[in-house]
C-alpha cells in the first residue's frame, strides 16, 4: 500500500486540500479529487492535449505532472474561463465559428489557445498554428478551430 501525501491544489482561486498517492497525476486529482470533470483525460500520454490546463500561466497536459508538483501552483481549469455568465472571448468564438462538434477536445484546446494568447498575445499567425498542431480533434477537421482561435486573439489583443 502506498502512504498518501496531503497537498493542496489552488484550483481556479479555490484552495481543494487532497491526499494522494505520490504518482497520481494532476488530471486524475482534478477530476476526481476535487470535482472539476470539465478537464478530460484522452490518451493519457501526453499526446492529444485533451487534458491541457493552465498552471501557473503556461499550458499544461495535466496527464503527464503529478499532482503533488502542482501544490502552490495556479491551476485554471475550464471551469474558470468564464466570469459567470460571461463567457470568455475564446468560448464565445468557438460558439460562433463551430469550433466544436462532439466536444471532448475542446476544454484542451481552449486552456491552450487561452494560455498561449495571455503569454504572448502578439504571436504570428505560423507560430499559433505551431501551437494548436499539438492538440487532437477527431470531429471538426480543424479550420474551424483554428477560425476560432484567430477571432478571440484579435478580441483578446484589442481588449489590452
Amino acid at each position: 500500500m502506498t502512504d498518501k501525501t496531503s497537498i493542496t491544489l489552488t484550483i481556479n482561486g479555490r484552495d481543494h486540500a487532497i491526499a494522494v498517492e505520490p504518482r497520481r497525476t494532476l488530471a486524475d486529482a482534478i477530476r476526481e479529487d476535487c470535482g472539476q470533470t470539465g478537464t478530460h483525460i484522452g490518451c493519457e500520454h501526453g499526446v492529444c492535449g485533451a487534458c491541457t490546463v493552465i498552471v501557473d500561466g503556461e499550458p499544461v497536459r495535466s496527464c503527464l505532472m503529478f499532482a503533488v508538483q502542482a501544490e502552490g501552483k495556479a491551476i485554471r481549469t475550464i471551469e474558470g474561463l468564464a466570469d459567470g455568465d460571461t463567457l470568455h472571448p475564446m468560448q464565445q468564438a468557438f460558439m460562433d465559428h463551430h469550433g466544436l462538434q462532439c466536444g471532448f477536445c475542446t476544454p484542451g484546446f481552449l486552456m491552450l489557445a487561452v494560455g498561449v494568447l495571455e503569454r504572448e498575445p502578439d504571436i504570428s499567425d505560423d507560430d499559433l498554428l505551431d501551437v494548436l498542431s499539438s492538440n487532437l480533434c477527431r470531429c471538426t477537421g480543424y479550420q474551424n478551430i483554428i477560425k476560432a482561435v484567430r477571432s478571440a486573439a484579435a478580441e483578446m489583443r484589442a481588449a489590452r
